[in-house]
């Protein structure tokens, strides 16, 4: 089994892919670019059999091991990026106003294509590894994400795909250590817009409209006592007005106000809970003042759901790199989502973390994936596959 400095040779060549990609960021469905990157780098390390265009611009890659016939594993990166103004200052900055790689999907698709051009050398296992390189994880409200049409359009059929793995980068976990947990590990994501229709008039006047700017605001806060009040504390559970548009004149009451927000949970029954309950409290508030509401709740990715065998697979890889003690088995769930999860529907599976170090947060503009963490990756990867798919 390879331990992590067989990977190191590996570190300088992937990280000129990753900040190469990083330079060239692209949105959703339209990562043309990237996938075209991709599978000209899976062809030129021997690999015959990619496949494009599904999902539109999704690429698969199919690798055989010398060691005969035997199961498929499908290993998943995403290759999309957010639609932000980078303002990280790295010399490989993004070279395209208002969108930039701040998940790190850049370093994902380079780590799998690092761990592609090892074991198309090396094929030291039995049957078959998949290679998934996705678009859109980030797509936004409402929309179809790449993993779920993926799935739909039968990924996993199609390549006879029998388990699937992923991993995902976290700031704050060092450099070099991994994290994960059996069961839920991240959590599902609904959104839902809510438009508040008052009375608008003069704003020295409130008296004579029905002020849609004060109900909006009581409704931000009864929604909070939906979490505190009405769910089980023990069950995560996050209700987050993340918009509010409201009028623009200083001296002018607007007709309405429209929200927007998120709701985060573990529980899936609380996806029910909230579709049902959250226009059920702001009707009530608006109607109250002598208002009325307009809603919309759009379910988005499910609960991120790590299988018990897969997760033990994936946890033997990640210490058989790096040791025992820098593997954390229990790590706490969280409350962001991934759409990983319509893979782990379909398939058995397990979503893994890697340490990014003392980064910026996840989505933040002066976030950067950190390049000492790609040998790491490509070394996880190897190791899970030698292991799974074992040739003796």
């Amino acid at each position: 089994m390879n331990n992590f400095d067989a990977f190191r040779p590996l570190q300088q060549e992937v990280s000129g892919w990753r900040q190469y990609l990083h330079q060239k960021p692209e949105l959703e469905f339209q990562v043309h670019n990237t996938a075209r990157f991709v599978a000209e780098k899976l062809a030129s390390f021997g690999i015959n059999h990619v496949d494009t265009g599904i999902a539109e611009t999704g690429v698969v890659a199919l690798i055989q091991g010398k060691g005969g016939d035997g199961p498929t594993i499908g290993l998943r990166a995403d290759m999309d990026a957010l639609p932000m103004l980078e303002a990280s200052g790295k010399p490989w900055s993004s070279k395209v106003p208002g969108k930039m790689h701040a998940c790190g999907h850049d370093g994902h698709t380079a780590m799998l294509l690092g761990a592609a051009k090892y074991l198309a050398d090396t094929r030291d296992f039995r049957g078959t590894v998949a290679l998934i390189f996705q678009p859109a994880e980030e797509n936004g409200p409402g929309g179809e994400t790449g993993g779920q049409r993926m799935v739909r359009e039968g990924v996993m059929d199609r390549f006879g795909i029998s388990r699937v793995f992923g991993i995902h980068n976290m700031p704050g976990i060092d450099i070099g250590k991994f994290a994960i947990r059996s069961g839920a590990l991240m959590a599902s994501q609904d959104d839902f817009d809510l438009l508040v229709k008052g009375r608008g008039g003069h704003a020295a006047m409130p008296h004579h409209t029905v002020d849609p700017v004060v109900i909006a605001a009581q409704i931000v806060l009864g929604l909070q006592a939906l979490v505190t009040r009405s769910t089980d504390a023990r069950q995560p559970f996050v209700i987050s007005v993340t918009r509010l548009i409201a009028g623009e004149a200083y001296n002018v009451i607007p007709e309405q106000v429209s929200m927007a927000g998120t709701v985060r949970t573990l529980a899936p029954e609380l996806r029910d809970f909230a579709e049902k309950q959250i226009p059920a409290v702001a009707r009530a508030i608006a109607v109250g003042f002598g208002a009325d509401i307009e809603f919309s709740y759009s379910r988005s990715v499910p609960v991120t759901v790590n299988w018990p065998e897969e997760t033990a697979l994936a946890l033997g890889a990640a210490r058989r790199l790096v040791g025992n003690e820098n593997v954390d088995h229990n790590t706490p769930a969280l409350m962001i989502g991934e759409d990983f999860a319509y893979l782990s529907e379909a398939r058995a599976g397990a979503l893994i973390l890697i340490g990014n170090g003392p980064t910026a947060a996840l989505h933040n503009p002066s976030y950067d994936f950190c390049d000492d963490a790609l040998p790491y990756g490509i070394g996880y990867w190897v190791n899970l596959v030698e292991a799974t798919l074992a040739a003796s």
